[in-house]
């Protein structure tokens, strides 16, 4: 037969364990949380250079167009119009480039300690630099002939 104390011990008792149970869970959905932030930081990296690399895509794409309709349309018609149109392009692509590292570098708020390392920001403005005076090269090259 179960006496009043013995019943009240074992529903302490099942308290106790009761109480441990809960303190567990609440420590694993608190790594689970923290996880899942340190994740979405790194999907937050991920995008910023995915944006990045569009940006450079376009320049890119633009640079080649403006180059491309120097050499298509020369002949077709009038040399302004030539000359206009792949300028046009090509400060397009200048624009690209430069956006492209302004948006990396001033992308927000940081996220929260990624796991995943970020791009230099000297390594994009060197190589982005580069780009664009690549572009004041085809920009003089329309213009000088």
């Amino acid at each position: 037969m179960t006496t009043p104390v013995n019943a009240a011990v074992k529903a302490q008792v099942k308290l106790a364990d009761s109480a441990v149970q809960l303190k567990d869970s609440a420590q694993e959905q608190t790594e689970s949380a923290d996880r899942r932030t340190v994740l979405a930081a790194n999907r937050t990296v991920f995008a910023a250079e995915r944006t990045y690399a569009a940006w450079v895509r376009t320049g890119l794409t633009a640079l080649a167009s403006g180059i491309g309709a120097k050499a298509l349309l020369d002949g077709i018609v009038t040399g302004w119009l030539v000359s206009a149109t792949g300028s046009i392009l090509i400060l397009f692509a200048g624009f690209c480039f430069f956006a492209g590292v302004w948006r990396q570098m001033s992308a927000g708020p940081p996220p929260p300690n990624p796991d995943t390392r970020q791009l230099s920001p000297a390594i994009l403005m060197i190589m982005n630099g580069f780009l664009m005076l690549v572009s004041l090269a085809a920009l003089i090259g329309i213009w000088m002939h």
